[in-house]
């Protein structure tokens, strides 16, 4: 039997590997060699763009030097201050407004601004959910337009916003009429002030801070991990609670954040949509500091406050640690 000669010339009974490579004269092009010109990153170009990045932060740690913490520590100062007999603030060393933080009156308003904070932060993640899941796993090309729609319009003054919000949860407001329209609601009923006509002023003022890291989230997550936990687990509402939350707890619990935040300290739901009896921490403060012109006291009622908002963020750090911790394991 006749052994054909192979098309690269080589000896027919050699193995594939070691017959000799094709030359440029046969036709074949020869094998691509790594490009010698490519520019190589220099030895020090890391280290002078570090040197870079520390310089450009240098005005923004100034900044915050110079005027937040700067200022928390005039506060924190001046708690232990007193006022002389016209109102006007001294620095001093009295304990009388820490000691003033166990009175009854200031703890129930403490308490009533924690528990409003956190049923604000329980309401926005049922509402918040469900429109960043829609937005993140079915907006499809319009997910850029829908997320634009929910953000641009609280780009308007909170202010302006909550007077807006007021108007709706008015006595007379559209809201009302069409309960009282559907004989849902009589002329006795009331929302603004009422501890449900705070909440839902908090609720309409923070939600944002709710939906933007949920859709953040869920367009991080794998879809495949919902199509892998339908298979596993059978039905929408098991894959929902053993796949989809448990991808997207850091999401929430950093929504939780922003909106528990801003609405523990918040005084303008409050004095639009509240009446006496709903005044939280941040109208407590607000009297003190402007109408009460007791600062010393305001400042101590400021650093309750901030201790509480401290306690939340420590206990947030550490999770997302934890998570960190089991997501690397």
């Amino acid at each position: 039997m006749a052994l054909r000669t192979p098309p690269d010339g080589g000896n027919p009974l050699d193995p594939p590997d070691h017959r000799k490579p094709a030359s440029p004269a046969d036709g074949a092009k020869p094998p691509s060699r790594p490009d010698r010109g490519r520019s190589r990153p220099r030895p020090g170009s890391s280290a002078a763009g570090t040197r870079l990045w520390t310089w450009l932060m240098i005005p923004g740690t100034l900044w915050m030097t110079g005027f937040l913490i700067a200022s928390l520590v005039l506060v924190a100062a001046l708690a232990f201050g007193t006022t002389d007999p016209l109102g006007n603030p001294q620095f001093g060393l009295n304990f009388d407004n820490i000691a003033a933080m166990a009175d009854p009156a200031y703890r129930a308003v403490l308490l009533r601004s924690l528990g409003y904070a956190l049923l604000t932060c329980a309401i926005c993640l049922l509402v918040a959910y469900p429109v960043a899941y829609a937005i993140a796993l079915h907006g499809g090309r319009y997910k850029n337009l829908l997320i634009a729609a929910i953000v641009v319009p609280f780009f308007a003054n909170y202010l302006v916003r909550m007077y807006g919000w007021s108007v709706v949860l008015s006595d007379d407001g559209p809201l009302l009429r069409a309960l009282r329209a559907m004989g849902l609601a009589d002329g006795d009923t009331k929302i603004l002030q009422t501890g449900p006509g705070v909440v839902a002023g908090l609720v309409y003022g923070f939600i944002v801070f709710m939906i933007i890291p949920l859709y953040a989230a869920l367009e991080r997550m794998d879809v495949s991990l919902i199509e892998a936990g339908r298979d596993l687990y059978g039905g929408p509402l098991r894959t929902f609670f053993f796949v989809t939350l448990p991808a997207t707890r850091q999401g929430a619990a950093a929504g939780c954040v922003l909106v528990f935040l801003p609405a523990m300290g918040d005084f303008v739901s409050a004095q639009l949509m509240g009446g006496p009896d709903q005044i939280m921490i941040g109208n407590l403060i607000q009297d003190k500091f402007f109408q009460g012109q007791n600062w010393p006291l305001g400042s101590a009622l400021t650093m309750l406050m901030m201790a509480v908002l401290f306690v939340g963020m420590i206990g947030y750090l550490r999770r997302t640690r934890k998570d960190e911790a089991e997501a690397v394991r």
